[in-house]
């Protein structure tokens, strides 16, 4: 396969050294399969005489006897099992109709074979999946498909399992197997969990001279795959060959330019896109809020937001939550404010970005108040929630609402959350000492003082009596009476309110 530069955007052209065996059309076509093709691998056969589909009873009927007097009951049967067996992630029941399908003769049928196929692919069970596709005499587009996406879907994060997908997209070829619009979306959805564009290249020629350029599914996966790159022209280019465009194809377009801080442009693409009669939903409305960060102004969120109320997505936890996030990155926390308090449901991330926007309008005790009412709420922040919050509560001097802030973190990771702080200040440092301290973990919390004092971060009374703290509560005296001295010596911090009882504390055991 050679390559060379297209003449439309900056997408190098695929010439193959000999002709391929299909022809180059301008739309999809069907392809026979090959019908001896070879057998890669071991017979498997589950030739369990008794099926027990305990798990299957709730989503499908299941009859009282697994024994058929007709074909096509029999087929319907496995069919419907097999849906639910790989819908539901049933593995012990898939393999227990991959023998029923042999036992009851009907191994030989492509789409029963290939329904079991998706129960491995889907179970992660590829060591199976490969060997019944070893076994299939005829390999269809759809059986070629079903591994393919299977990888992408099932092992997005395994590289190596992922290079699999092209390996299995050249072999397809040389069978003679002609590929369609899912085996391009799955391969360029490969292409984005390998962070691989230059592969995405050459794949968009390919797809070009085999006529699917103008497709909307292969183009919803190639425009997201340059939007992820930062490659906004070449996305555009892709967006602007495809004829008919679905809300799917309408939507990432929006994302591209609203990822790639480009405000005008996703507006523009909105405004196109009313203009030809599609309407928005909530991830088109998601991404133009998200987008309004970057233009210093509300004003045009505000239009969004009247948008979205007159087309009743107000009540949508996602769009509103980015109506919050909108409101309070644009200095405007009292509309911020309004639009939670106006959601009738709200999630992790509505309450996360409420109370960080609070934080970062120096409104830390508000803040507090409202991770509290979070957790009345029965709802628990992640890492990536509590990160969030430490890092924008900055100016908490209390030592008791640090406490608050996070006597949690322990309990869920305190080390994980912290990780996630890009800078970690003062108040951060302070933060996750306090919350080991809080728990009895006083090696820890001597651990972390260490580190902060190793990174140049000097540190202030609260930090002094968190350590304080854990030392005199896990019995680390010498350790106490280290930091006391250095507190007072070196920092020249004395008597502050709440360490004097803490350094009597050390003062008596050392002496009792």
């Amino acid at each position: 396969m050679l390559c060379s530069k297209c003449r439309s955007s900056s997408i190098p052209a695929v010439h193959f050294k000999r002709p391929l065996p299909f022809p180059l059309t301008h739309r999809p076509v069907s392809f026979q399969t090959n019908t001896n093709a070879p057998n890669h691998a071991d017979p498997f056969h589950q030739t369990s005489s008794s099926f027990s589909p305990s798990r299957l009873g709730p989503f499908t009927q299941v009859p009282e006897s697994t024994h058929f007097n007709d074909p096509h009951s029999a087929h319907s049967f496995c069919s419907n099992a097999l849906k639910v067996s790989a819908k539901m992630g049933f593995l012990r029941e898939g393999k227990q109709l991959h023998g029923h399908v042999v036992k009851l003769g009907l191994y030989n049928l492509q789409s029963l074979q290939i329904q079991i196929l998706n129960v491995y692919v889907k179970c992660k069970d590829f060591k199976n999946a490969q060997r019944l596709f070893g076994e299939m005499r005829k390999r269809n587009v759809v059986a070629w498909n079903t591994l393919i996406s299977g990888l992408v879907n099932c092992w997005g994060n395994y590289e190596s399992k992922l290079y699999l997908g092209f390996s299995y997209f050249r072999r397809m070829l040389l069978e003679a197997v002609g590929p369609d619009d899912i085996t391009f979306n799955g391969l360029f959805r490969v292409c984005v969990n390998l962070n691989d564009v230059e592969i995405g290249r050459q794949l968009h020629c390919f797809v070009v001279k085999l006529g699917f350029g103008s497709n909307c599914f292969v183009g919803s996966a190639l425009v997201d795959l340059y939007a992820k790159h930062g490659l906004v022209e070449d996305a555009r280019c892709a967006f602007d060959f495809v004829l008919y465009r679905d809300l799917v194809l309408w939507n990432v377009m929006v994302y591209c330019y609203a990822s790639n801080s480009l405000a005008k442009g996703a507006f523009g693409v909105f405004n196109l896109m009313r203009l030809e009669g599609v309407k928005g939903d909530e991830f088109t409305f998601s991404s133009l809020l998200s987008s309004c960060r970057t233009l210093g102004s509300c004003k045009p969120g505000k239009q969004i937001h009247g948008i979205i109320i007159r087309e009743a997505f107000d009540s949508d936890v996602l769009v509103a939550s980015a109506l919050v996030d909108m409101y309070a990155k644009n200095d405007d926390i009292g509309d911020a404010w309004m639009a939670f308090d106006a959601m009738s449901i709200r999630n992790v991330v509505s309450w996360t970005t409420i109370i960080v926007g609070y934080g970062l309008h120096g409104k830390e005790k508000e803040a507090i108040g409202l991770l509290r009412e979070m957790f009345r709420e029965h709802l628990y922040p992640d890492e990536l929630t509590l990160a969030s919050i430490v890092s924008s509560c900055g100016n908490v001097s209390s030592a008791s609402e640090l406490m608050q802030v996070h006597a949690y973190m322990v309990k869920f990771g305190a080390s994980k959350c912290f990780n996630l702080v890009v800078e970690p200040d003062l108040v951060t440092w302070t933060s996750l000492i306090c919350a080991y301290a809080f728990h009895g973990l006083a090696e820890e919390a001597t651990e972390v003082f260490e580190k902060m004092l190793a990174y140049d971060i000097m540190p202030d009374q609260i930090a002094f009596l968190a350590v304080l703290s854990a030392c005199s509560h896990g019995g680390l005296i010498q350790k106490g009476l280290h930091y006391f001295k250095l507190m007072s010596n070196e920092y020249q911090i004395f008597q502050i309110q709440n360490i004097i009882p803490v350094s009597l504390t050390f003062l008596g055991e050392l002496v009792f």
